[in-house]
This record gives C-alpha cells, structure tokens and sequence, in this order.
C-alpha cells in the first residue's frame, strides 16, 4: 500500500476491524518514510453476480449502479452516506449469500425497498416510485396513503 502523502511503498498496519456486515476491512496504517497515518477500507470487489432484468436481459451485477439508485432516493434528506454504503453492503452480503449467482432486478428491488423503509421515509416512496413504476398520479397516491404501502421481509 503507498502512502497517500509521500507515496512511499513501505508502510505498516497498526490496527485492523471488521467493515459493518464483514463486508471488508477497515485498516489503519503508518508510512514507515514520513510517520504519518491513513486509513484504507478494503472489501472484494469482483462479485460474480449476474442480474436477470424485467425484460429477460442479463448484466453483470454493478454496486455503483446499485449505489447511484439509493443515492437519488436519498437526496437531500438527512441520510448519511456511510447509512448508504452499509444498506449496499448489507445487500451484498445477503445476495452472496444465496446459493445462485443470477439474481432477479426486482428482488434486489424489494430488497432496498424493505432497507429503506427503515431509514427514511420519503427516500422509500421516491424509490418505490421509480421501481414500482406507477401507471398514473392515482396509483401513487394509493402508494403513498399506505393502501399499496410495499414492506418485504429480505
């Protein structure tokens, strides 16, 4: 690991945890050329997931789409990002640990639906908005008045 200040290749770990969820490791570290400290956040990167789209395609599973999505949902409310990037990682986790590699669009949907609902209230409806996609004004407003109120256990 270089140091991010000097660049030098010759650096130490002073301390090493858990990321929430075990996604990764979050490391403390010292370049051995200036004494300085940074920090390195370490998680796999290559997830060999392929997602199953409504309309049969299949992708490559991609969390900064995944990450982008949440982010819209969330703008300008009062989310953190790191209450954003454990949410993706939780999914993450919970998509690895199924026994395929092809995952359903809308599973993942239901997913970060049923997360958000626990974390802010409007960002929930502004994402149900998009992947529910709502036929007209009305059905929103059935959605928001709680008639349609989508709560999936995941």
């Amino acid at each position: 690991m270089n140091c991010p200040y000097c660049n030098n290749e010759d650096t130490s770990v002073l301390e090493s945890r858990g990321l929430p969820g075990e996604a990764g490791i979050r490391r403390r570290r010292e370049c051995k050329k200036c004494g300085k400290r940074f920090t390195t956040h370490e998680r796999v990167v290559n997830i060999d997931l392929k997602v199953i789209k409504k309309s049969g395609r299949v992708e490559l599973y991609n969390r900064e789409k995944l990450l982008k999505g949440i982010k819209k949902a969330c703008y300008k409310r009062k989310v953190d990002n790191t209450d954003i990037e454990n949410l993706v990682d939780e999914i993450e986790t919970k998509l690895l640990n199924r026994k395929t590699v092809e995952i359903k669009s809308s599973d993942i949907g239901k997913m970060v639906l049923s997360r958000l609902l626990r974390l802010d209230d409007l960002a929930y409806m502004r994402f149900a908005s998009v992947y529910l996609d709502f036929a007209d004004a009305r059905e929103f407003q059935d959605f928001v008045a709680g008639s349609k109120r989508l709560i999936i256990n995941h």
